[in-house]
């Protein structure tokens, strides 16, 4: 299985050196504000004037209202928009409209029904994290393996929530997701580190 890898909150041009040089699938930038690994629209478009074109880039927006991902329909599109709030089906259609990218949806993962539930929404594919009720995301905490195990979606799905270096393999053996996202795992002091970076990629691509 070629599983494939996400890493998400880039946020700075030394951050897309490290992507070129050890390119994942997909990167991801947190376009709602408020986070802490949030950036404007304007930093989005230069930084991904300089990715690799080869690298999918995924726009992570939280309960945003449709007509601020509009404003970035308008201008040029991340390939995917990943939706990691409390987005119900009919924002999903609406955002159809005006999007013609994958959407994703994000579930904090805490029991099958709410895998259940997204496995309802009209998306492309799903992410599986770890639940949080202070955080919309990025905790490092792992999300529940066994309760994912059991009840697959019918989406291809990506396993997020505190997956690392060090469980990677693990984490791919035992859940077998379409691919897998990383953010705080490959930092260092809340910046990412190429050498964390280097070592999960060397082992996906191996």
């Amino acid at each position: 299985m070629n599983t494939k890898i996400k890493i998400c909150g880039i946020r700075r041009p030394e951050d897309i050196r490290i992507l070129n040089q050890y390119p994942p699938d997909y990167a991801g930038f947190i376009l709602s504000g408020g986070f802490g690994r949030s950036i404007v629209m304007g930093t989005f478009y230069e930084l991904k004037s300089y990715l690799d074109k080869n690298i999918q880039t995924v726009g992570v927006f939280v309960n945003e209202p449709i007509a601020e991902i509009k404003k970035c329909a308008y201008h040029e599109e991340p390939h995917v928009i990943q939706l990691h709030g409390e987005e119900d089906k009919a924002y999903i259609q609406e955002l159809r409209n005006i999007f013609h990218g994958e959407i994703w949806k994000a579930v904090r993962v805490r029991t099958p029904e709410d895998i259940q539930k997204a496995d309802a929404l009209p998306v492309d594919k799903l992410v599986l994290d770890s639940f949080s009720a202070v955080s919309h995301g990025g905790t490092g905490t792992l999300a529940p393996w066994n309760i994912i195990k059991e009840n697959r979606p019918e989406h291809e799905f990506f396993l997020a929530g505190g997956i690392s270096s060090e469980n990677v393999e693990k984490a791919v053996r035992e859940v077998q997701p379409f691919g897998v996202d990383v953010s705080s795992s490959v930092e260092t002091d809340k910046y990412k580190d190429i050498d964390k970076i280097k070592k999960i990629m060397q082992i996906i691509r191996n």
